[in-house]
């Protein structure tokens, strides 16, 4: 709607733009956006957009790239009322119009781009672009009257009157605004608008004076924003006001939100540091090295250069035959992402790698790891394996890997080893083949375990960590990416397992820190402070791993959320100890003891964490029957200590919290009457609270029936009864008695170092 903004109808085409991560597409127009090649000179503008590429095509740039290019026409016939989609007419297909008026004829085109690198003789990437056939708005003709201002990062606009500059409506709308058209008797009409960031958008509209066209001009300045979308990266001109932060050329080679890894190389020529970004945007195989190891942050950046390439159109005669371009042998016909399977560009079937007892095929790919390591579908013998093929320069890292995964693969929640080949080039490790990682369970809505139980989850990755502790090695890259679920097992159970053991450390006999001569290990948002802190305190220990392990559980149960932001504050809020726990689990018991859990692990100081052993003690991994034990334990071992006994006054210390000043106000009515029968239990005592859960679970079945209705049923239900008003039971009671820990009778609710 022209007046409000509102949404009439939608027509759904596909998205304006795909393309893999190493070239950043502007959805507006189709230029592109490369990050520099061997020289490292950053981000760079190409000369040409994905149309005029299509137009040139077949042709090739003076940096050996080779272009294929196809245009569609289509033409959607949609009635303007409803948005119903009458007929489509193509090159390839056209139905027959059933006459009614009024209709609107939209033109669209689909530029299709190939590009094959001649360099490296493989594929390199692919794209789409869709534009409408559209003339823009004669102003003067139509008398327009009207100012649109589009957000570069989401899908705010702002529409104002030209004239006045007054704001006519704001909308957000769920994806960032490419283009404004007019429907203008039977076709569509471009309107001009300008493209802002957030920031900037909000400030004008809510603090300016005036909002018209040509202020906005004076008070802004031009950057290039670079954001991301569900499955691709895109760039867009974009205006700024002063108060916005630009990221400047120094810095462009400092991030890219995708699974790369950056080595940092220091004097002596050693890897310093690795740091592994971490979503999942995918690279196709083959990528050059170059890309491989530079970053890109998510933000606004200095209007960059132009890249020094032209447009050639001879071709190395090698390539020609018969004047059609065939791509180079062995780059496989396809690429595949663990999360985004693209179809094979020919029909035949790719080759099949085989080397030893491992065969893969080179087209599948599962995903990528440090130092240009590959995973692949495939087989070990007749059993379906993830193959990691691993860089010869990369031997010793492999040799100590599958010597570790040889230590550890004999537990369940730790990925199962099975053999390792090798050929001229490569190392080849064959793992056990999963379904899905952690961060699918947790972000991908259509991940065929998202009904697992989380804490369960959860529980069996400490496991997995406990048995890596207990052999004294170290992981150093816990993060939701390298916990896998297994495929079903004989009985269908899905089991959470530890893998990609390319950055674990073995300590040596009797050492519990490691030194960090070879460089900071992990991935950036999910390492610990004392990796990066020179701190006085000695060399990191296991204790990395809790921290991590930390923030992957507050991940998993706030349902994505990260305990220290988002992913351009995180590394630094970890290292100020910035927190959030905010977006917790909706049961409050649940919340508190979740909590407690939490903090402990992501403590700054590595001496205060617990270790794996004593998390997995801890009553967030309770279930209501254990609940219920430990309740009833703790009633019997406190029923005749005196009222002045040590483990009493631990009891009661602070309890006035824990019971709500008078716990007996906060119980159902029936229950209360119940209690009156009997005897006497001191409202404001944490003791008399727990005589009175101990005896009513006692004699639960000679309880008249509206209290055991109100109780619900043992174990669940009457748990839920008593941890829902009183949320800080169990913890409080749990910390209050690890006096007794050393008893026999409390060893299954407390670890024993």
């Amino acid at each position: 709607s022209k007046q409000t903004g509102d949404i009439k109808w939608t027509l759904k085409e596909g998205v304006c733009i795909c393309m893999h991560v190493c070239f950043l597409p502007d959805p507006n127009d189709g230029s592109l956006y490369v990050l520099g090649g061997k020289r490292k000179e950053g981000l760079m503008k190409l000369p040409f957009t994905i149309p005029e590429l299509v137009q040139s095509s077949p042709c090739r740039s003076s940096d050996g790239v080779l272009y294929t290019g196809k245009k569609q026409d289509t033409w959607f016939v949609v009635d303007p009322q409803t948005g119903e989609k009458q007929t489509s007419l193509s090159t390839s297909s056209s139905d027959s119009i059933c006459p009614s008026a009024p209709l609107l004829f939209i033109g669209r085109t689909e530029y299709m781009i190939t590009m094959y690198d001649t360099k490296t003789q493989e594929l390199r990437w692919n794209a789409t672009y869709n534009d409408y056939s559209a003339p823009l708005y004669d102003d003067k003709k139509y008398e327009y009257k009207m100012s649109h201002f589009a957000s570069s990062g989401d899908g705010l606009v702002v529409t104002v009157d030209r004239d006045s500059g007054e704001v006519l409506w704001m909308q957000k709308f769920d994806s960032p605004v490419a283009g404004f058209y007019l429907w203008s008797q039977d076709s569509l009409r471009r309107a001009p608008h300008l493209t802002v960031s957030t920031e900037t958008l909000r400030y004008l509209t809510f603090t300016a004076e005036n909002t018209q066209s040509h202020t906005m001009k004076q008070l802004t300045i031009p950057t290039l924003y670079v954001g991301k979308t569900d499955s691709h990266l895109y760039a867009s001109t974009s205006l700024v006001h002063q108060g916005v932060a630009i990221v400047p050329k120094g810095l462009t080679l400092a991030r890219i939100d995708g699974p790369i890894t950056a080595g940092v190389t220091m004097g002596n020529g050693q890897p310093e540091c690795e740091i592994t970004p971490s979503t999942d945007v995918k690279y196709p195989p083959g990528s050059s090295s170059s890309l491989q190891n530079q970053w890109l942050l998510i933000g606004h950046h200095e209007v960059p250069p132009s890249a020094h390439t032209t447009m050639l159109r001879d071709f190395p005669e090698n390539l020609q035959r018969s004047g059609d371009v065939i791509p180079p042998q062995g780059s496989g016909s396809s690429f595949r992402s663990a999360s985004h399977p693209v179809s094979p560009m020919h029909s035949e079937q790719p080759d099949v790698v085989e080397v030893g007892k491992i065969s893969f095929s080179p087209a599948e790919v599962l995903g990528h790891g440090t130092e240009g390591t590959f995973v692949f579908r495939g087989h070990f013998d007749s059993r379906r394996v993830a193959v990691k093929r691993i860089l010869p320069e990369c031997v010793e890292f492999a040799e100590r890997e599958v010597q570790l995964l040889r230590e550890s693969d004999e537990h369940p929640n730790v990925i199962r080893y099975f053999c390792t080949e090798r050929d001229r080039q490569f190392t080849y490790i064959a793992i056990e083949l999963c379904a899905a990682t952690l961060q699918q369970y947790v972000e991908d809505p259509s991940c065929p375990y998202s009904d697992l139980n989380p804490v369960s989850l959860l529980d069996q990755t400490m496991c997995g960590l406990n048995h890596l502790h207990s052999l004294n090695i170290v992981h150093r890259d816990l993060k939701p990416r390298n916990i896998l679920l297994s495929l079903p097992g004989a009985l269908g159970r899905v089991r959470a397992v530890i893998s990609d053991f390319g950055l674990c450390k073995k300590l040596p006999d009797g050492r519990h820190s490691f030194s960090l001569r070879s460089g900071i290990p992990g991935t950036e948002g999910w390492i610990a402070p004392e990796l990066l802190i020179n701190a006085p305190k000695g060399n990191p220990t296991s204790a990395v791993d809790i921290f991590s392990a930390g923030c992957v559980f507050y991940y998993v149960t706030s349902k994505g959320q990260h305990p220290f932001g988002d992913t351009l504050r995180r590394q630094a809020n970890i290292l100020s100890g910035i927190y959030n726990l905010d977006h917790f689990m909706e049961d409050i018991h649940e919340d508190v003891i979740g909590r407690d859990l939490i903090e402990r692990m992501i403590s700054a100081e590595p001496e205060t964490r617990p270790s794996a052993a004593s998390i997995l003690k801890h009553p967030f991994f309770w279930s209501p029957e254990k609940q219920l034990q430990f309740f009833q334990d703790v009633s019997d071992r406190i029923e005749k200590e005196p009222a002045d006994s040590a483990i009493v006054a631990r009891l009661e210390n602070s309890g006035r919290s824990v019971v709500r000043t008078n716990w007996r106000m906060h119980i159902s009515a029936p229950l209360q009457a119940d209690l009156r029968k009997f005897r006497t239990y001191k409202g404001n005592s944490v003791r008399d609270l727990l005589r009175a859960l101990r005896n009513k679970k006692h004699h639960y079945h000679e309880l008249p029936p509206e209290v055991q209705t109100a109780l619900g049923e043992v174990p669940d239900g009457f748990v839920a009864y008593f941890t829902s008003r009183f949320p800080r039971l169990l913890l409080h009671t749990h910390s209050a008695l690890s006096i007794c820990a050393p008893e026999r009778l409390f060893h299954p609710y407390y670890h024993h170092p």
